[in-house]
């Protein structure tokens, strides 16, 4: 199917008129006068779509998503977590079970909300452990089947509990990537398992066995975090993995001395170690120092109104803001920064074959030959659009489009 976008502004520029065909962007060319037809728009079969001077943008891509804990459209509930993982983790396992619709009802009424609102790429966490068992897992896979002509969707099995402190948990973690699992995860191999070298050996080894990214959560706290990091960076080189290992969080990273922080940016870089952040409130990760380096960045909405915390709402343009906010960034480029980081930069932490920012000036996903993943935006530009998050949007999966003003087609 030929789809032809007219009167379109890629990343806030001119008026453009865009082709997309085989789900790709095929003609990228000035928008046609007012009355006449846009190129492309005369091939049997096309369909025309009107941008009315919206801008254009690559869609986003949510690195960093625990759809298997969601609570969107659920009634909203006190917070019960105490501090720390473990506590944290203990409060979503005494809950989980009771709320009001099943997990895989919960994953893809959110997996929806999140493709409504221009998110055609993810990457979720399912919580495998010897409580859960494989049930968390089953029920993101449904969401992932429920939309599969909508997003594409990679299933990291996830040892939210660790590997090591209950007995058979290394066991189920190997049974999810049977079972269909993309990615392998871990977690906190100091803070949380207090075995490092053991916990690194079981992710890595299974990474190795079943030919698997790994994505590891790193919550730990300043030298200790990176230590981790250091660990982490060991085995990637010695496995010959780069480009198939993401750090998530890495909260403690932004907090290191500067020589330090600065040494182990450029070694990620050096391994194409990848980033996933949540935006989160405190020390922001410095994303002008990754990005020089050439270390891949994604953004993520985390967990949403869940039994971890109150807040996410689908809207990874919400999640952009966040980062712009919690980054301290007021400069247009830096703030269009954030948005590439949401779109291109967690596409290329997904799939590390795929184009991949060169800077925090980079706007790439809009030219010619790149894959028809789309988002139409309303906006004067794309700041204001990270500011405004208005509701007129289009959103464009594998060519054709799979939602409109905010509700699925």
């Amino acid at each position: 199917m030929t789809l032809v976008l007219r009167n379109v502004r890629p990343w806030g520029g001119d008026a453009t008129d865009v082709t997309l065909d085989g789900g790709v962007i095929t003609a990228v060319g000035p928008a046609a006068s007012e009355g006449a037809a846009p190129a492309g728009s005369a091939s049997e079969g096309a369909t025309v779509v009107e941008g009315r001077g919206r801008i254009l943008l690559p869609s986003f891509s949510d690195v960093h998503v625990h759809l298997d804990s969601t609570r969107l459209g659920l009634p909203f509930r006190p917070h019960t977590g105490g501090p720390g993982v473990w506590n944290m983790m203990l409060n979503d396992r005494h809950n989980w079970r009771g709320a009001e619709a099943s997990v895989a009802e919960r994953a893809t009424l959110t997996l929806g909300a999140m493709i409504e609102r221009g998110t055609t790429r993810v990457r979720s966490y399912a919580q495998v452990d010897v409580d859960a068992g494989l049930e968390r897992l089953e029920g993101v896979l449904a969401a992932r089947e429920a939309h599969r002509d909508r997003a594409d969707v990679a299933v990291i099995a996830f040892p939210q509990a660790g590997l090591l402190r209950e007995p058979g948990s290394a066991e189920v973690l190997e049974e999810a990537l049977r079972l269909g699992a993309d990615v392998v995860g871990g977690i906190d191999p100091c803070a949380l398992d207090r075995d490092p070298a053991r916990h690194l050996d079981i992710v890595f080894g299974l990474a190795e066995k079943y030919s698997v990214p790994v994505d590891i959560h790193l919550h730990e706290p300043g030298q200790l975090g990176l230590f981790s990091a250091q660990l982490i960076l060991e085995r990637t080189k010695a496995l010959g993995m780069q480009g198939l290992v993401t750090i998530s969080h890495g909260y403690g990273l932004a907090d290191l001395p500067a020589g330090q922080l600065h040494e182990l940016i450029e070694e990620m870089g050096a391994l194409d170690v990848s980033m996933a952040t949540i935006a989160p409130a405190g020390a922001p990760l410095p994303l002008q120092q990754l990005a020089a380096a050439g270390v891949r960045v994604g953004l993520g909405q985390d967990g949403q109104r869940d039994y971890w915390s109150p807040y996410g709402n689908a809207d990874m343009l919400d999640r952009a803001w966040q980062l712009a906010f919690t980054s301290k960034f007021r400069a247009d480029e830096l703030i269009e920064h954030c948005v590439a980081v949401a779109t291109i930069g967690g596409s290329s932490v997904i799939d590390p074959r795929t184009r991949r920012l060169a800077s925090v000036a980079d706007r790439p996903g809009l030219a010619v030959g790149d894959p028809a993943e789309l988002v139409l935006v309303e906006g004067d530009t794309v700041t204001a659009a990270v500011m405004d998050r208005l509701p007129g949007r289009t959103v464009i999966h594998r060519g054709r489009v799979v939602a409109d003003r905010l509700q699925l087609v």
